[in-house]
C-alpha cells in the first residue's frame, strides 16, 4: 500500500502545476463521502447516485437534497463534462420523505415549514442553475419530486419497466420541481393535468411518447445501452457541450426559477395550515408499500 501511494504522489509531482492541481482536486473528491448519495468521479463525467440510508426507496429529506446540491456544486467547477444522475437499487426516487416532513412539522410548524421549503427551493434551483449537461439513467419508478426534476435535466434514459407518477392530490400536496411550468410545455396541458391533478401513473413508453423521457431501453441491456451513449457524450468537447446547453436553455432559467418560487410559496401555505397537516398525517398513516 505504501509503495502504491508513493508512486501516485511521485507521478503527480512530475506533472505541470495546473495538471497537478486538478489531480489533487480529483483525489480529494474521490475521497469525499456522503451519507445518502454516492459520488463517483469517472473519466470525463461525475456520477451521482441516490443511495439513501436514512430514508426509504430513495425519498428526499433535507439531508439528501443538501447532499445532491453539494455534489452538483462541486461538479460545476471540476473537470467533469457532464453529470450522470442515477440510483442504487430498483427505485429511482420516490419524491419527498413525508414521514420525515411530518416529524419536523409537529414541532414549531412555521419555522420547520420555512426550512423545509427553502431546502426544496434550493435543491430545485441547483438543477436549474447547473450549466453542464445532466444525464439521467432512470432504473426504476420516479414519483413526485423524483419525476418533476426530470425535465430540468437534459437527457433522460429509462428502463422499460419503470414508471412515473405525481400523485400530489392524494397526499394533500401541491406540485413541485417546476412541474407546473415544464409538464404542460412538454406533454400538453391536458396530459399535465392528468399527471399533476389526477395522479396518472405513466409507464416508460408513455413517458417517452409524451416527452418526459428521451429514450427507453430493454431491462436486460439497459446498463450496456446507457454506457454506450455515455461514452459518446464523454468523447465530446466540454466547451461545446456547455454552450450547446446554454443555447437550449436561453431565457428558460428565469421562467423556471419563477415557477419554483411560486410552487414553494404554495407549499408553505399548505404545510403551515392545519388542513394541510391533517392530509399529510392521513397519507403517512394509511400509505401502503407498493414496492
Amino acid at each position: 500500500m505504501r509503495g502504491k501511494e508513493r508512486k501516485v504522489i511521485d507521478d503527480a509531482r512530475d506533472q505541470p502545476l495546473d495538471k497537478r492541481v486538478r489531480f489533487s482536486v480529483r483525489l480529494l473528491e474521490n475521497a469525499s463521502t456522503y451519507k445518502d448519495i454516492v459520488v463517483r468521479k469517472k473519466d470525463g463525467f461525475t456520477q451521482i447516485l441516490l443511495s439513501t440510508r436514512s430514508t426509504y426507496n430513495n425519498t428526499l429529506n433535507r439531508e439528501v437534497m443538501n447532499e445532491v446540491k453539494s455534489a452538483l456544486e462541486k461538479a460545476a467547477v471540476d473537470d467533469s463534462k457532464f453529470v450522470l444522475l442515477s440510483a442504487v437499487g430498483s427505485v429511482f426516487c420516490c419524491g419527498l420523505d413525508f414521514d420525515n416532513i411530518v416529524k419536523h412539522l409537529k414541532y414549531n410548524r412555521k419555522r420547520a415549514t420555512v426550512k423545509l421549503v427553502d431546502t426544496i427551493k434550493n435543491f430545485v434551483n441547483s438543477f436549474i442553475e447547473f450549466k453542464k449537461p445532466i444525464v439521467v439513467s432512470d432504473n426504476g419508478p420516479a414519483i413526485g419530486l423524483g419525476a418533476s426534476i426530470l425535465p430540468l435535466c437534459d437527457v433522460v434514459w429509462a428502463n422499460e419497466k419503470t414508471w412515473f407518477q405525481n400523485p400530489y392530490t392524494r397526499f394533500g400536496q401541491s406540485p413541485d420541481g417546476c412541474s407546473t411550468n415544464t409538464f404542460p410545455k412538454i406533454m400538453s396541458r391536458a396530459a399535465a393535468n392528468e399527471m399533476l391533478i389526477n395522479g396518472w401513473k405513466m409507464n416508460a413508453q408513455e413517458a417517452c411518447d409524451k416527452g418526459l423521457v428521451s429514450q427507453v431501453f430493454w431491462s436486460e441491456t439497459f446498463t450496456q445501452e446507457v454506457m454506450v451513449r455515455i461514452q459518446e457524450i464523454t468523447s465530446c468537447n466540454s466547451f461545446v457541450l456547455e454552450n450547446s446547453k446554454a443555447l437550449v436553455h436561453y431565457n428558460m432559467n428565469i421562467e423556471l426559477k419563477q415557477a419554483n418560487g411560486r410552487e414553494c410559496e404554495v407549499l408553505k401555505k399548505i404545510w403551515a395550515s392545519a388542513q394541510g397537516m391533517e392530509y399529510m398525517l392521513k397519507y403517512v398513516q394509511n400509505k401502503i408499500d407498493s414496492f
